[in-house]
Parts: structure tokens; sequence; C-alpha cells
């Protein structure tokens, strides 16, 4: 990992950038891969499931035989561990349900909003070298809860033309409603235009790699809403001396081992605690079966030296992490004045990996500095908010003068033609 000590502000933009390609290195990719999509349809995905997976599906809707197995594929003990994270995040999320919120703005004029579930989404689930079943968890659960009629998951094959059983199995248990065999930039195609097989979505949730974000990004030009743009994983640590170096390296080392393209970040107080960290990352990178993945990130990863709190402060608030792990003596000067974060885990005890798995927050998070202006998925993510207002004869009465006036000042007469037609009538 580099080590950087008192860096001045000037260098942060370039200290802080991400390990991440552009979207224009990517964006050409993308759209050839949505131009056979949008045209071929299921042609188009098998052709290029063919070309990315190296394999050749008989078909790609995963079927009911195929999700019995992979439940008794699935040891109990998994099944227990998967069944006690869906409770966690059922009663988090369920908490998150608002009432209708009902004004009467000025006599005889009520306004309200409710909100509605929204009808089609879609889910992806990256599989690779690390199938993301907890994913499954994080979005079919709110997604449930919301309302939402229809929920499609798409999740890449492996060279055998098979979903990890896990995956199949927590989709089931929490109610997804069609399941794929697609990943990739196709997935992301084929939600957003519909193909033969696959039914355009609404809105589509779920992390990716770059290729993944960035067709997220695109399908937006096409009428379909995202969730956030979220690619690579990332966390942020702050620790003092009263952190436990050998907690602090495990924790970096869990997002470490996501993906090559990953960032982990150390902003520390302590050059001894630094110097302890970086031998513990050491030590336990070397007996991790993903260690090559590992290795990759660390080496995009920095240890940053600073003199005090609040220049750690503001540093990581300019940074903007996915995840943000606060391991100091004034926990709250942090979780008062974080600004920018996507979530925030608190304490020696609290690894990032509780929040992946089962304390019940979201999982899904805006990555690569989006945290400054995006929420993690939560159950509003899956709602829209629609207003209503009725009028009475009264309420006509308050406000149409106000309407009249300001309609003629924007010079657009058909607008208060229509409040002048109803007093008129109120007149008679």
């Amino acid at each position: 990992m580099q080590k950087i000590y008192n860096p001045e502000r000037s260098t942060w933009s370039e200290l802080l950038k991400r390990p991440t390609q552009t979207v224009a290195d990517i964006e050409n990719v993308v759209l050839n891969v949505f131009d056979g999509v949008k045209i071929e349809g299921d042609r188009a995905i098998d052709r290029y499931t063919q070309k990315f997976d190296k394999v050749t599906l008989d078909a790609i809707v995963v079927s009911s035989e195929e999700i019995q197995e992979a439940k008794n594929l699935v040891n109990n003990e998994l099944k227990e561990a998967i069944v006690l994270a869906k409770s966690n995040i059922e009663v988090f999320h369920a908490a998150q349900k608002t009432e209708k919120v009902s004004v009467e703005t000025i006599n005889g004029v009520s306004c309200w909003q409710e909100k509605r579930p929204i009808e089609k989404v879609g889910l992806y689930i990256p599989g690779g070298t690390a199938p993301l079943f907890s994913t499954i968890l994080m979005l079919a659960v709110p997604a449930n809860i919301a309302g939402c009629k229809e929920i499609v998951l798409c999740s890449p094959p492996n060279t055998e033309g098979k979903i990890n059983p896990a995956i199949l199995y927590t989709a089931a248990l929490c109610g997804v409603t069609k399941i794929f065999k697609v990943g990739g930039i196709q997935a992301i195609a084929g939600m957003t235009f519909g193909t033969e097989t696959i039914p355009q979505v609404y809105k589509i949730f779920g992390p990716g790699n770059q290729f993944v974000t960035v067709a997220k990004q695109l399908a937006t030009k096409f009428g379909v809403a995202i969730d956030m743009p979220a690619g690579p994983s990332e966390l942020l640590v702050v620790a003092d001396d009263t952190a436990n170096a050998s907690f602090v390296a495990s924790d970096l080392l869990s997002q470490a081992e996501h993906g090559k393209d990953s960032q982990v970040i150390l902003v520390s107080t302590s050059k001894k605690l630094m110097k302890e960290v970086e031998i513990e990352v050491t030590n336990q990178c070397s007996v991790l079966p993903r260690k090559e993945i590992a290795e990759a990130a660390i080496a995009n990863s920095k240890l940053i030296y600073v003199e005090n709190d609040t220049e750690a402060l503001e540093l990581i608030n300019e940074y903007g992490p996915e995840h943000f792990i606060v391991c100091v003596a004034d926990q709250d000067f942090y979780v008062d004045n974080i600004s920018n974060a996507g979530s925030v885990f608190i304490g020696n005890y609290t690894p990032e990996s509780a929040g992946d798995y089962a304390s019940g927050t979201n999982h899904t998070l805006p990555t690569n500095g989006y945290a400054k202006q995006y929420s993690g998925v939560n159950l509003d993510s899956f709602m829209k908010s629609m207003t209503f207002q009725k009028l009475s004869e009264e309420g006509i009465k308050s406000i149409g003068k106000a309407i009249e006036i300001m309609a003629e000042a924007e010079g657009l007469q058909a607008h208060k033609n229509a409040v002048t037609l109803r007093l008129n009538s109120l007149e008679k």
C-alpha cells in the first residue's frame, strides 16, 4: 500500500482518484451490445453470452426444476444464515414505511402525498468470482415490502450453464418472479429494452463491474431508471491508537478481495498504527484464497497520515467513501459530521461485513464518490411519491386570483382561463 504523510490539500483530488477506467474507455463496447440486443433480442443475448461467459445455453430462463435442485444443494447451515439475514433486513426496511402526508394548505385546498411501488424492477446479481447471493436479500426483500409486482433477476451462468445454487435458493426465498441466466452488459440491455424472453423493467438495481456500471448509466438514456452508479467496491477506515490493527487490516482486505479494481484506504492520526496495519495486511493477505485479487486491489490502495481529526474528516468528505469505518476515540466527531458516505460502521466491533450480510442495513451503496449526491438502496428506492390535490368551491376562491395573476404574468392565457371560468361559474 502506498503511504502518504500530511498531503497538501491541493493534491487531494489526485491522491483520492479511483482506479477506474473512464466512461469513454468503456462506452463503445457497451453501446455495441445495447444496439445488438435492441435489434436482435434473444439472438444477441445468446451471442454475447457465448462471447463473454464462454457458454452456449439451451434456454436462458431458470426452470422450477433448477430452483428445486438448487434448494437441495444449499446446506442447512447456510440456509439458516440466509434466513437470519433476511429477517433483519426485513425488520430494518419495513421500519422505513411512511404514512400518507396530508395537509390543508389554505381554506378549501387539500394536498396529500402517497407512495406507490414501482411495478417492474430488474435486479442484477454478479456471479463471476463471487456469487453475491446476499445482494438478492438487499434488493428483493425491500422490493417485496414495497409491493413491486414483477421482480426480474439476471445473473451470469458459469461455463456449465448454471447459476450458483445459493443465488437460486435466495431468489426463490425472496419472491423473485423470473430468473434469467444472463450477465454483464447484455443483462442490463435485456432489461432495458426487453427481448422475446426477458421482460422490460422500469428500474434496474444491483452492483457490477465497470462495464455493468456504464451499461446502467446508458440505460437511463432509454427511459429506464437505475438505483445509482454502483461500481467497484471501496472502503475507507479512519483509525487512531485506540483501534485494533488486525481488525483494521481485516476490514481493508474484506473489500480488497471483491475485485482487482476495488480500492481501500486507511486515514490515520497515528504513524504507529499505520505501520502495524501494513504488517497485518501483508500477513493476513498471504493466506487468503483470493490472495491474487486482494493484492491487486491493495496496489491501488493507500495509507494516509494526517495530523488531526478535523483534517481527516475533511479529506474523508472529499473522498465520499462507499463504506466508512470509524475506529477512533472520538467517534461522535466523525459520526456527527460526516456528510459523504454510503454507510457508516462505528467502533472496533462493527466490521463492514456486518452490513454486507446480516445487520439489516442495505449493502447496495454509491461508489466512485457518488455518496456526495446518492443514497444507498432503501425502501423508497422501490417506491414513487405521488401528489394529490383537491379544491372545493372555497378552495378555488382562496387561490384562484393568485393563479390568474401568475399565469397572465407568464403569458399563459389558457392557464388563466381554466381558473377564470370556474370563478365566473361560482358568481352565477
